[in-house]
């Protein structure tokens, strides 16, 4: 017979799990404001390794719409450039032979409403997993009822998985909420 509580705990984990990969997700999302977690993708080749900028260089935001990257080692500003250019960031990197400047252009309003449905779209991904989660474990629930699990506490489990789906739901709908606020503020 099943563990209802860890059937239970299992589903809210992967829940979780999938809200995590909404933040992130969400995070790497530029709202027209310098945000060093752009950069997080990029690889750069050093002493023939890849790896991340930050793991080659001090990466700061000086102010709202600058993102100034200073490389550990002055050989890395062309690779560091290179992989920038090469990347779907879309800014084009400034060298002044001391720190390398990423310019971050206001968006636009058009680009703004692009932003959001992306976002929309993300949270989308992440209710359709959460939903995905609670199916899985409501058939589990459902055939331990064959193995001995009494319909009482399939139900009463049910409703604890019901509860711990519409908390996770909230969430992505206030993680979308703020995001789409972030990215129409001019």
């Amino acid at each position: 017979m099943i563990d209802v509580k860890q059937t239970l705990a299992e589903s809210e984990e992967k829940m979780e799990m999938s809200v995590m990969h909404l933040e992130d997700t969400l995070s790497h999302i530029r709202a027209g404001k310098a945000n060093i977690h752009i950069l997080d993708d990029i690889r750069v080749n050093s002493y023939g390794a890849m790896m991340p900028i930050n793991n080659c260089a001090a990466i700061t935001t000086p102010d709202s719409r600058t993102i100034a990257i200073k490389p550990w080692d002055k050989s890395m500003f062309k690779p560091i450039e290179k992989a920038i250019i090469d990347s779907n960031v879309g800014i084009m990197p400034e060298n002044n032979g001391e720190v390398i400047r990423l310019g971050i252009p206001p968006l636009t309003e058009e680009r703004r409403r692009d932003l959001t449905k992306q976002c929309n779209r993300e949270g989308e991904e992440t209710k359709v997993a959460i939903r995905g989660a609670r199916r899985d474990t409501i058939e589990k629930l459902k055939k331990a009822i064959k193995d001995g699990l009494s319909e009482d506490l399939e139900k009463d489990a049910e409703g604890d998985l019901q509860k711990i789906h519409d908390k996770m739901m909230k969430r992505v709908e206030d993680l979308l909420v703020e995001k789409a606020k972030e990215i129409m503020t001019v």
